[in-house]
């Protein structure tokens, strides 16, 4: 079973930066849409960031301008370079994808366990 494994999380003070990368583990046999979701404690699951394979990328309002998502189709990775943190920005970050399944050529949504990302004051 394929999984998407996140990585770059970790605790920082406001105004610094983190970068986040995203593969999935095994062998996949095509991605299309990639993103980053987040959630903070006790607040629903909210969307970060998506790009297209083709590049094409969509941000939340609240980042526009601060974190930029971009991905290495060679490498299957999407990253996430996050700047001007601050402390709201704490959350738990999702890497998402669609991967094909073989069986059905469909592409299918994956989820990864998520990293935490913490910005102190």
């Amino acid at each position: 079973q394929v999984q998407l494994v996140e990585a770059g999380g970790g605790l920082v003070q406001a105004g610094g930066s983190l970068r986040l990368s995203c593969a999935p583990s095994g062998r996949v046999f095509g991605i299309s849409d990639m993103g980053w979701y987040r959630q903070a404690p006790g607040k629903q699951r909210e969307l970060v960031a998506t790009i297209t394979r083709g590049g094409r990328t969509n941000y939340a309002g609240s980042v526009k301008g601060r974190f930029t998502i971009s991905r290495d189709n060679a490498k299957n990775t999407v990253y996430l370079q996050m700047n001007s943190l601050k402390p709201e920005d704490t959350a738990v970050y999702y890497c998402n994808a669609k991967l094909m399944e073989v069986s059905t050529s469909l592409y299918m949504n994956y989820w990864g366990k998520g990293t935490l990302v913490t910005v102190s004051s």
